[in-house]
């Protein structure tokens, strides 16, 4: 058996694992503690025009940290090319500051989306998504990411987990006991914000960055291949975060 560690070309760090004796189950068991830092408190808001446009005309080493977050994949294509989209973009209405819009983006798609495990897995199109108006927290994620990128903001997507039992009188969130996804955009002075669009917030303290891309296949929890007759698979995942303090 072979396992190793690398840093990919988002900064993500990832293990590489090989086995190579016949096996029934693969079990990948992790246990981390993990220091959680409060997000500083942003700065006063900016027009969105200005930050796609210090974006769009971003040199040295801020294109190597935000460009390949401008462009559209095919789970985050073009607002033209889809029906639905356009209307959230409408968001960014002229001189709106890019927090006010963007946690305006974030609560229509809280309001209009029902979370509904079981509707998509990850090869489902985003239009069917923006169609049927629900799906999970990777399909939200993915259509605030696209209506981000339509207008010209840097944003990515992320990887992670959410606290399991909510602080006192608090309520638990949609998306624990599993990975959960949300996004991140670029906000030009205010750097990189997080939204979490299915529990309409910017994140507190509760959520464990664990990677982040341009969409849910530059980093999904694990994935790999079986070569030989590896039959039927079944992948089943279990999330357990709890404060230790």
């Amino acid at each position: 058996d072979e396992m190793e560690t690398v840093e990919d070309d988002f900064g993500n760090m990832v293990t590489l694992l090989a086995v190579h004796v016949p096996h029934a189950a693969l079990v990948v068991h992790s246990v981390i503690d993990v220091d959680v830092v409060a997000p500083a408190p942003v700065g006063e808001d900016v027009p969105w025009e200005a930050v796609a446009e210090a974006a769009a005309s971003a040199r040295g080493d801020l294109v190597l940290e935000i460009g390949p977050y401008l462009a559209h994949t095919e789970q985050t294509p073009l607002v033209g090319g889809l029906s639905g989209l356009g209307s959230l973009t409408a968001e960014f209405a002229p001189g709106r500051g890019v927090v006010e819009a963007t946690r305006a983006l974030c609560h229509r798609i809280f309001e209009e989306f029902r979370f509904d495990p079981g509707f998509t897995d990850v090869t489902t199109p985003l239009a069917t998504v923006l169609a049927e108006r629900r799906g999970v927290c990777q399909d939200f994620a993915h259509v605030t990411v696209a209506a981000l990128r339509s207008v010209g903001l840097p944003a990515r997507y992320v990887s992670g987990y959410i606290e399991t039992a909510p602080p006192p009188g608090q309520p638990k969130l949609t998306g624990v006991d599993a990975s959960h996804a949300w996004c991140s955009v670029w906000a030009g002075p205010l750097g990189w914000l997080d939204l979490d669009p299915t529990n309409d917030q910017m994140p507190p303290q509760r959520h464990v960055t664990v990677g982040w891309g341009r969409d849910y296949h530059d980093v999904p929890p694990v994935r790999g291949v079986v070569i030989g007759a590896g039959g039927d698979q079944t992948l089943t995942v279990a999330v357990d975060v709890t404060a230790l303090d």
